[in-house]
């Protein structure tokens, strides 16, 4: 086993996940890089993680399918021989609202938001019980949303399998207790939102309380925080600019 930290990342291969696995790796951490069907943005962002000196794999699965997903952190571990941290930023978004929902799309969404997490956090509990586990401290960062503390329309099943999501930080941090704190990052609006132009950005700023969208590595290194801090479980981290103290009517595109 190795004296570093191996850290598995959900999502890792584009996007958020890919600037949280790069700046864990800055850190020191190995990466086990998930991804589902972004195999090509996987392949490039595993030479950057390994350009940084550590070691990094990647493992795809599909966390809507539950065996799946069960089985990703065992291949975590037949790779690399421990796991110390989980952080789950994979997530499915597809737009609907109390017009358009349906049992499918919320159960998609919980599936993948929300129930994935159960798995993969009992499977992360079970090696940090194992004999001679140098995991038993280990932790589980859950990627929420800042719309939980500001609600709107837009994105109901997404919203509501992230609001689940919450409610795990809290259940699983008493329910894995001592072996694996639990930890919920609630990011904002950042800059480098697919549904967003620049133009916008600037516009949506404004709104915040300190006149500026959040950045992504502001995001990760609040994930790097909450990996690290021993004291923290069963909390959640706003790293939102203040969105959640400023109302809003609908969702940042349709604003």
């Amino acid at each position: 086993m190795s004296a570093r930290p191996v850290v598995l990342v959900t999502g890792a291969a584009q996007r958020l996940g890919r600037v949280i696995a790069l700046e864990l790796a800055r850190r020191g951490n190995h990466i086990a890089l998930h991804f589902h069907h972004s195999a090509d943005a996987a392949a490039a962002t595993l030479a950057e993680l390994r350009a940084l000196g550590v070691t990094a794999h990647a493992f795809q699965a599909d966390l809507a399918d539950e065996a799946a997903t069960a089985a990703l952190v065992p291949a975590v571990l037949e790779q690399f021989g421990q796991l110390d941290g989980v952080v789950h930023s994979a997530s499915r978004f597809v737009y609907d609202d109390v017009a358009t929902l349906s049992y499918a799309a919320l159960s998609a969404h919980a599936c993948v938001n929300t129930g994935s997490a159960v798995l993969l956090a009992r499977a992360l509990h079970a090696h940090a019980m194992s004999s001679g586990s140098r995991s038993a401290r280990a932790a589980l960062v859950l990627m929420l949303d800042q719309r939980l503390w500001n609600p709107n329309p837009d994105y109901l099943s997404y919203a509501l399998s992230k609001s689940g999501l919450e409610m795990l930080t809290r259940v699983l941090a008493k329910a894995l207790a001592p072996n694996v704190r639990v930890v919920g990052v609630a990011p904002g609006l950042a800059s480098d939102s697919e549904l967003i132009d620049d133009a916008m950005l600037q516009r949506m700023a404004a709104l915040s309380l300190t006149g500026a969208t959040v950045q992504p590595a502001d995001i990760a290194d609040a994930v790097a925080f909450a990996l690290g801090n021993s004291s923290m479980t069963g909390s959640t981290l706003m790293i939102d600019a203040g969105y959640h103290l400023q109302p809003m009517a609908r969702d940042f595109p349709f604003l």
